[in-house]
């Protein structure tokens, strides 16, 4: 216990930042709109998923490589497909997850005299500072609070709701169709984007690099399995406390839910005030706004590790990620760069944000069978590899992906 301990970090960074957007936002919405049974494809999801994550903490420990060493290994081609993931989620989800965040501190705390252009300039500031002077350590030892807040309140939050039980149906309320063309739709979004994209497991093995720099003991490949497992675990249970949030206060009311994440956080947060109390308005407001905050941390700080690490294997005569301030300078130009992306294309974001999750849907499957290779080749000893029932579980996670693809395309070409 006392080495799991020591060796909490990339899965605790890994649940910071995955339960943003697909938590708040589609899990309550999947409650909401279609119930309990929406409890089958976020545990279906969560399952399917994990070996593709699992595989980025494994190939770190066992190597002491990053995941994306492991696609340069394969082949330049590999590495080029997951620098264009890259290369298209640095300018459009950390520039949505801002806007969101920034929304949410307008609309929980009711500050209306700035703009979120200017709020998400601030947040830029705010934390592009904490990862540059805290850097790695700060970030897992920050988010131990943060996710310990989040963690109180959401589940102090479901059981308020579930001892208030579920609000009555609308007299006019029919259920509506999971199997049509618009609930098939709903679920590759929650699907898609539950835990998180699949380009994920690169951040994961680059967190797990820094947490071993900071150990003086190395930890052993199940100790650092058993830390993952604890996060990735946690992150499936909070999917499940905003679904039964949803559930329990919105569901069959026949209440209309906005498309936009920042309205939508704000219709919630109003709905559960109005089921449960003013009250109770406060842990509501702190676990939504925690949930974006910390999902803004990590994934800025992912992003800029793993463009340096994506630009330092595809020109390693530069020896870009080794220069001193390097990490710190990436910081400020990811912000800087998707602070102008706010500024310039706010109105078109949905559209921007609609091509980041063409482009992580379609190449999920592809992304997961690299991982799979990167795991099971020469850099990893045989003993060391998934078992026969880990790889069954990915070969799943790949047929299921790619069936969610195809049929996404297809609905995207009609």
């Amino acid at each position: 216990m006392k080495a799991l301990l020591k060796a909490l970090g990339p899965g605790l960074l890994f649940a910071s930042m995955a339960i943003g957007t697909s938590h708040l936002v589609l899990s309550t919405k999947a409650g909401a709109q279609y119930g309990w049974v929406m409890v089958i494809p976020i545990v279906l999801a969560n399952l399917l998923k994990y070996p593709f994550f699992e595989f980025g903490i494994r190939y770190t420990t066992v190597t002491e490589k990053s995941l994306i060493e492991g696609y340069t290994n394969l082949g330049k081609r590999y590495l080029w497909i997951y620098a264009f993931v890259t290369l298209i989620s640095t300018f459009t989800i950390l520039a949505a997850l801002y806007v969101v965040t920034a929304g949410l501190f307008i609309n929980l705390f009711e500050i209306t005299s700035v703009g979120a252009g200017i709020v998400s300039l601030g947040l830029f500031v705010f934390i592009g500072l904490l990862l540059i002077i805290g850097k790695y350590r700060f970030l897992e030892n920050s988010l131990k609070a943060v996710i310990t807040i989040l963690f109180i309140a959401l589940l102090v939050t479901t059981v308020m709701v579930l001892q208030k039980g579920p609000v009555p149906n609308s007299a006019s309320y029919e259920r509506p169709e999971i199997f049509n063309e618009i609930g098939i739709l709903f679920l590759i979004g929650l699907v898609g984007w539950m835990p998180t994209a699949v380009e994920a497991s690169g951040w994961v093995s680059l967190w797990g690099m820094e947490n071993l720099k900071t150990m003086k003991n190395k930890p052993t490949l199940k100790i650092a399995l058993q830390e993952f497992n604890v996060g990735y675990i946690l992150t499936a249970i909070l999917a499940l406390f905003f679904m039964i949030i949803g559930w329990m206060t919105l569901y069959g009311t026949g209440t209309e839910l906005s498309g936009n994440s920042v309205v939508f956080a704000d219709q919630l947060v109003n709905l559960f005030t109005a089921h449960i109390g003013n009250w109770a308005y406060f842990f509501i407001a702190v676990a939504a706004f925690a949930t974006m905050f910390s999902t803004c941390m990590t994934a800025h700080d992912a992003i800029s590790r793993v463009s340096l690490d994506v630009l330092q294997k595809l020109y390693p005569k530069k020896n870009i990620y080794n220069r001193k301030h390097a990490f710190a300078l990436m910081v400020i130009a990811m912000a800087w760069v998707n602070w102008i992306v706010i500024s310039l294309f706010s109105a078109n974001m949905g559209d921007l944000v609609g091509l980041a999750t063409f482009v992580s849907f379609v190449f999920a499957p592809l992304l997961g069978w690299m991982n799979l290779k990167t795991v099971t080749g020469n850099d990893v000893a045989k003993q060391h590899r998934p078992k026969m029932g880990l790889r069954a579980l990915s070969y799943s996670g790949i047929v299921f992906l790619s069936l969610f693809a195809l049929y996404y395309c297809w609905e995207l070409m009609k």
